[in-house]
């Protein structure tokens, strides 16, 4: 009911999605067929050519999808946030299937049939066009409709970099751990690949009508292969009993601060087991509250805002001693501040900043109707967040805010893709990228300093986890780590040797 109701209220933007999947995986499936035919003809009739060809293929498929993104993103003319580098990576995945399909209807014809359309003085291209391709058909079209289904369940990775679609439901509703926004996405994903797998299905049926029925066997044999797979890997990746699990949520500052955690437990003898790159703030928070993660750093803001659902309070120590106490009764300890206040920080190109005057988030009323915000998954839904802000400011942004995972804002600024973003005020690409913080001279953010959430019971069997940990409250600045974040993003280190070098320096 919940989620008839979410579709009910949100029914054009559910729509737009709709029309933005279809247009991804139909543009690129398109793309890729005009690509996959001619490389699938020329891999049947010159294998020399066809076997590279086809191992191109291969290895873009086997390319973790975000991983491909990630190659994509710095690229030119393809690269950069949007729909483009989603397309170009969804016509990587699809061409394997379509060259592979097309080369294989082409060489499982009978010879005797090819032998007989040269006796009739054929020529290549007649035979190819006049017999080759028809008998090939139902193989060529079984590839397309393989393509077409890995295509509606790949775009969903597409929101990732603002590409928009049917994800921006499913990444949202992770951030938030809603399962009613995941559905809300991912229904109607499943809904599109059925409806092309059983349209393409009766294609490729009517061009070949006596095709015999596949068996009903496969389906469960693998249904039944996954459950068995999944019975027996269910105790991999479990932590040895008496670790400390110590998570994160996925960006930057966050791997840095569980990675920092972890290593002063292991300094002091303390068996720890990572769970970095969790997910947002919901994630990190339901993992705590079952048992799955001991420790994670969050923010007093985010926590009393996005998570206890309490009215904003702006004095720092108020605010921390409502989290404390409300966390208390979880049986979950907040430990003191680790020294440094990320708020949510308004950032514009530096550059446009001279030129317009623009000091204060106040100035951006002068240019709310022409320029284009992007956001987080998190700030685009929070309370403290878009609508909050867009309020106490009185912001009326005509262009919608493009909504993108928080480590691609910024570098979308730099490149002029969205004028405004949200950040975090000790982001190291801000400077980097030659960003500027514009003042929240309302002082509509709350505090937002870092603090360790603990499970009580894990500091009751393991004490001196609190012992290690208190050593760290207070001694972590803003510059520290902005530092930090910035050797990482920038520099591109290794977070497990930039908290080393950090810890030689600062010993806790």
């Amino acid at each position: 009911m919940r989620l008839l109701n979410f579709w009910a209220t949100h029914a054009s933007e559910l729509g737009a999605m709709v029309e933005r999947h279809l247009f991804l995986v139909l543009l690129s499936t398109l793309i890729a067929t005009a690509i996959g035919l001619p490389a699938g003809i020329a891999a049947a009739h010159r294998p020399r050519l066809g076997r590279p060809l086809l191992a191109a293929a291969s290895i873009a498929q086997t390319i973790p999808s975000l991983a491909l993104l990630g190659f994509l993103l710095p690229l030119p003319f393809i690269g950069g946030i949007g729909p483009r580098i989603a397309i170009v990576a969804l016509i990587l995945y699809a061409l394997l299937p379509i060259v592979r399909s097309t080369a294989a209807g082409l060489t499982s014809i009978d010879r005797a049939v090819i032998d007989a359309g040269v006796a009739m003085g054929m020529t290549p291209r007649q035979l190819l066009w006049l017999v080759e391709l028809p008998l090939a058909l139902p193989s060529i079209v079984a590839g397309i409709r393989i393509a077409t289904i890995v295509g509606i369940g790949t775009a969903t990775i597409a929101a990732a970099i603002g590409a928009g679609g049917l994800g921006e439901y499913i990444f949202r509703g992770l951030s938030m751990v809603d399962s009613t926004v995941i559905l809300a996405g991912a229904i109607p994903a499943a809904v599109l690949a059925l409806l092309a797998d059983g349209v393409l299905t009766w294609v490729e049926k009517r061009l070949a009508p006596g095709r015999r029925r596949p068996s009903r066997a496969a389906p469960v044999a693998i249904a039944a292969g996954v459950i068995i797979l999944v019975a027996a890997t269910s105790g991999i990746g479990s932590p040895a009993r008496g670790t400390i699990v110590i998570g994160s949520k996925n960006f930057t500052e966050q791997v840095v601060l569980g990675e920092l955690l972890a290593q002063t437990l292991e300094r002091r003898g303390i068996a720890v087991t990572r769970r970095l790159n969790l997910g947002g703030s919901f994630i990190c928070d339901r993992a705590i509250r079952s048992g799955d993660i001991d420790i994670y750093v969050e923010y007093t803001g985010t926590a009393l805002a996005a998570i206890l659902k309490q009215p904003i309070v702006k004095e720092p120590d108020v605010a921390f001693a409502a989290v404390r106490d409300a966390y208390a009764r979880a049986g979950l300890s907040i430990l003191p501040p680790l020294g440094f206040n990320n708020t949510f920080a308004i950032v514009v190109r530096r550059t446009d900043a001279d030129a317009l005057g623009l000091k204060t988030i106040e100035d951006l009323r002068r240019v709310d109707a022409a320029w284009r915000p992007g956001f987080g998954y998190e700030f685009a839904e929070r309370s403290d967040g878009y609508s909050g802000l867009a309020t106490a400011y009185g912001l009326h942004f005509t262009a919608p805010p493009r909504v993108m995972d928080l480590d691609l804002v910024y570098r979308a600024l730099a490149t002029k893709q969205v004028d405004v973003i949200a950040g975090d005020a000790t982001s190291g690409l801000i400077k980097a990228l030659d960003l500027t913080m514009l003042d929240d001279n309302r002082r509509y953010f709350p505090p937002y300093y870092a603090v360790p959430v603990v499970r009580s019971a894990a500091l009751l069997a393991h004490p001196e986890v609190r012992d290690a940990l208190m050593r760290l409250a207070g001694k972590i600045s803003e510059t520290d780590m902005r530092a930090m974040n910035a050797a990482v993003d920038v520099e591109h280190r290794d977070v497990k040797e930039t908290v080393k070098e950090y810890l030689a320096v600062h010993p806790s």
